[in-house]
């Protein structure tokens, strides 16, 4: 209402409180651009960024894979008893985790099951379980404090596998198959030489290998360290008896079969003195064709 004719006079404008404000449902929401900062619109904004990251992230990774060749190993060698296992390094956590003795043997199911099931789960369900609006991690001390736990488990986990993958390496003497593989390649490159053209020394063949000495030798285990074909296991430094002969005299593999040498146990218990001596005598058989 207005209180004279003045063009610039003050005009209040008076309401009844109880004439509730109409509403209109159909109105149309205030666009994204009303919020400048604060929000965007999904198609083709947020959309083309997402993809644009994906392509640079993809690119990088396929960049990574052509300049780095893979570590292809050798082909299994199921008579290799040097050769240590080992899975890819994001599951080393986890092969650490089922050396535990509450995570094997008994509870092995437990361990591989049931708690990976439950992390793994967890981590699933986070989006569900945590419906808070808060986004700084210390105002979510439950979640956050959650995510550190596992962080440091992992780094932690990871580096003990590690460490002890090395300290077995370093008892056992055994060089890695993808570092053995690139020493060659080394050299073969030195010699202007192809990888290829690197290959395995022919191994000498047996001298009478129908001869009953080999059934004395299998009898006394000798092809558990030696292998089944008597090649040894040079990654583990076990002579190949191929050959034996022009390293040993007859006299000399008599005294390491009886009093044992290095690593190889001794066998005067094991084998009778006539045993003995017919073994050695055909170990001393074995030599390289002239």
């Amino acid at each position: 209402m207005a209180h004279g004719h003045k063009s610039d006079e003050k005009i209040v404008y008076v309401g009844d409180s109880r004439i509730r404000k109409r509403t209109n449902k159909n109105s149309v929401p205030p666009d994204y651009t009303a919020f400048p900062g604060k929000s965007e619109v999904f198609i083709p904004n947020f959309l083309l960024k997402e993809w644009l990251v994906g392509c640079v992230v993809l690119v990088g990774f396929l960049v990574l894979t052509i300049s780095e060749a893979p570590p292809l190993g050798y082909p299994a060698d199921p008579t290799n008893t040097a050769f240590i296992p080992m899975p890819d390094w994001y599951f080393l956590f986890l092969y650490q985790y089922l050396k535990y003795p509450y995570a094997s043997g008994d509870y092995v199911v437990l361990g591989s099951v049931f708690v990976p099931g439950i992390a793994f789960g967890a981590l699933l369900l986070a989006p569900f379980l945590d419906t808070g609006k808060e986004r700084r991690f210390y105002r979510r001390p439950v979640t956050s404090a959650l995510m550190i736990l596992s962080l440091i488990s992992l780094v932690y986990l990871t580096k003990v596998s590690w460490d002890h993958y090395q300290h077995e390496l370093e008892i056992t003497n055994t060089v890695p198959e993808h570092i053995e593989r690139e020493e060659k390649a080394r050299e073969a490159a030195e010699k202007g030489e192809s990888f290829s053209a690197v290959k395995k020394e022919e191994p000498v063949a047996l001298v009478d290998a129908n001869d009953p000495a080999m059934d004395i030798a299998k009898a006394a285990k000798c092809i558990t360290c030696h292998s089944p074909d008597l090649n040894g296991n040079p990654k583990a430094k076990v002579p190949s008896l191929h050959g034996i002969g022009d390293v040993y005299s007859k006299e000399e593999l008599v005294n390491i079969v009886t009093n044992g040498n290095g690593g190889m146990p001794s066998f005067k218990d094991t084998l009778s003195a006539a045993e003995i001596d017919q073994l050695t005598t055909w170990l001393a058989k074995q030599k390289k064709a002239q």
